[in-house]
């Protein structure tokens, strides 16, 4: 899920108000302070391309993203590295995801995470058995351990979004600021149309914000 990455000393340094949403992020006080990732290499930077041009419509939602640009200081690569930016004071606000916020804030960087309030983006990992595997006895095996309550019990120590009823929110991330009931800051993303979409959205991306 997304999540933005705010320095809390660069804040400080200039006057700053906390960005509570992604409106918050196109006001003029943060030009130039904002990193995110390229959607084109990152499948963070597409969730979040994705979930804004679904809650905002298309529209609206490239309107947002040309306001949002005026702001940026740069696209990079990785879907972490604006976090990590954002930790170590390169930059102000790194659009990043909610793990890698919570990892660096357990690690004692100077950061708050944000869940955006018009909700998080997010994407779905899975496991599949292939067709064209050659080991299909011990996929089995590791597919069948993949369900088992061991491998839940484990996803809930590392994973912000796990589909596993009577889960306790670990502490760290809770204390990190994500709420116990995960499905109150996220938005409903409909992953058919991300995927459909995938190569004209990011082709209509890289036409307006890559020079």
């Amino acid at each position: 899920m997304g999540a933005f990455c705010v320095n809390n000393e660069e804040m400080a340094k200039d006057d700053l108000p906390m960005p509570s949403s992604w409106q918050d992020l196109t006001k003029p006080e943060y030009e130039g302070k904002l990193v995110m990732p390229n959607p084109a290499s990152s499948g963070t930077g597409y969730l979040h391309v994705a979930s804004i041009l679904q809650m905002m419509g298309e529209e609206e939602g490239w309107a947002y993203l040309d306001a949002l640009d005026k702001n940026m200081d740069q696209y990079i690569k990785s879907g972490s590295k604006p976090c990590n930016a954002a930790s170590a004071g390169e930059n102000t606000i790194g659009i990043s995801f909610a793990l890698r916020a919570i990892k660096n804030i357990d690690e004692g960087y100077p950061i708050t995470m944000v869940i955006p309030s018009e909700g998080a983006g997010h994407e779905l990992e899975a496991n599949a058995l292939m067709k064209t595997s050659q080991n299909k006895e011990d996929a089995r095996k590791f597919l069948d351990w993949t369900v088992s309550k061991n491998a839940e019990a484990e996803y809930n120590k590392w994973k912000s979004i796990v589909t596993m009823q009577g889960r306790d929110m670990p502490e760290k991330f809770t204390s990190a600021g994500l709420p116990d009931d995960i499905s109150t800051v996220l938005f409903e993303v409909d992953y058919g149309w991300a995927a459909e979409n995938r190569d004209r959205i990011i082709a209509e991306w890289q036409k307006r914000y890559e020079n």
